[in-house]
């Protein structure tokens, strides 16, 4: 066995106690905002069938081809880490008979992903994302309650410098149209494109316009653009999203080149980013996705949802002191039977639904009054061998009580405070 210290694997990372609060504030939002709004709590799977991610996220994205975590188990069954979150969530609408449920059916969920990709500031193998879907009606007020719950989100958790970018992809039948004029004029400007781009005219050319090659960039400036093919349904549901958003006073921006790396999408799509995060500066998107569920042998059935990633919230905000959690008591303890009493205690209080912390380090007194004074403790009750003195952190008030009188006492006093 090598001698060399243990590290965490490259492009993951430990959530220690005081960077956990900080990620707690993420979901306290997400289960005021998204719950508030009638979305009820999902989690699915880590690993999922192979089979699912292929024919839901597409054959032909970088997610499927490069990024996934895929192994065969012990049954000869191919699986794979879960690289998103709408795929399972579909899959889990159509296990579970959802769709006798009153529909729209809306879920959320805040879950860890896997991807293989390049490991860089917010960007992890293991990552945190908080998702919302709202699955079984095309509406296009579905699809701006979705965006705007988003908004709400993000601005709740105080991500900086935030821009909207909205878009429209169309039904298959128009993309497939647009798919074919696009082709012609990529293999038109072939010469000027990067070999990656060239590889995947056939199989997936909208990804051209996600190009950081500069001879691409330059091809892609002049390329038709699917907005502009648009037809009357297609436009009709756009321009009503747009409207909706208008109402509730959100900017954004129109982006005829914004795409996804997922081919479930349809109709509207979206991205917000945050100027704060420098060029890499997606925080979180989504999208319409009414042919998923058919793809994975459903009915028709439209859905529109969104994903978060939790660690570039967390780089696009203030990184604000959070308020370190209340400690209601404290118990030192003077003589070994004063310890077994405290014990004791410390289990009742929380019982009684305080937070109530016992002393473990077998300090000297003096050391557990200053662990007391660090841990900002309401009360501290010191146990001897028949009485307790009860302390007051905040007035300096202390008296001699039964152990038996600790709990109902710091009861009263903190209903008084």
């Amino acid at each position: 066995m090598s001698s060399s210290k243990l590290q965490a694997p490259r492009g993951t990372y430990d959530v220690l106690p005081d960077q956990a609060a900080r990620r707690e504030t993420v979901e306290d939002a997400a289960r005021r905002i998204l719950g508030g709004a009638g979305y009820g709590r999902i989690e699915t799977p880590a690993f999922e069938a192979t089979e699912l991610f292929a024919r839901g996220v597409g054959a032909s994205t970088d997610i499927v081809q490069k990024e996934m975590y895929t192994f065969e188990d012990g049954g000869g069954r191919s699986l794979t880490l879960r690289p998103e979150g709408t795929a399972p969530i579909a899959r889990a609408y159509l296990e579970h008979g959802m769709q006798r449920l009153p529909q729209p059916v809306r879920l959320w969920y805040l879950s860890s992903f896997f991807r293989y990709e390049r490991a860089q500031a917010g960007r992890y193998r293991q990552f945190w994302q908080v998702g919302a879907e709202a699955i079984g009606s095309a509406e296009p007020v579905v699809d701006a309650e979705v965006i705007l719950l988003l908004a709400d989100l993000l601005e709740t958790l105080g991500v900086h410098d935030v821009r909207l970018r909205l878009a429209s992809l169309g039904t298959p039948a128009t993309r497939a149209d647009y798919r074919e004029e696009l082709q012609a004029y990529l293999r038109a400007n072939e010469d000027r494109l990067s070999d990656e781009v060239r590889s995947r005219i056939h199989l997936n050319p909208l990804r051209a316009f996600d190009a950081d090659h500069a001879g691409t960039r330059e091809v892609m400036r002049g390329a038709p653009l699917l907005l502009d093919r648009l037809t009357g349904e297609d436009a009709e549901h756009f321009a009503e999203v747009r409207a909706l958003l208008d109402d509730a006073d959100l900017a954004y921006e129109i982006d005829p080149t914004l795409v996804r790396g997922i081919d479930y999408y349809a109709r509207t799509l979206f991205e917000f980013t945050s100027d704060a995060l420098g060029a890499q500066s997606g925080v979180a998107g989504g999208g319409r996705y009414d042919g998923l569920i058919e793809q994975l042998g459903g009915p028709p059935t439209p859905g529109v949802g969104f994903a978060a990633g939790i660690e570039r919230i967390l780089l696009a905000t203030d990184r604000r002191p959070v308020a370190p959690p209340v400690v209601d008591l404290f118990v030192a303890y003077e003589t070994p039977a004063g310890r077994r009493t405290g014990f004791g205690i410390a289990r009742e209080a929380r019982r009684a639904g305080l937070s109530a912390q016992v002393e473990l380090a077998d300090r000297s007194l003096k050391g557990q009054l200053k662990q007391a004074d660090r841990l900002r403790a309401r009360f501290v009750a010191v146990v001897g061998d028949e009485h307790a003195t009860l302390k007051d952190m905040e007035s300096g008030k202390q008296d001699e009580v039964e152990p038996t009188r600790v709990i109902p006492l710091v009861l009263r006093m903190e209903k008084t405070l």
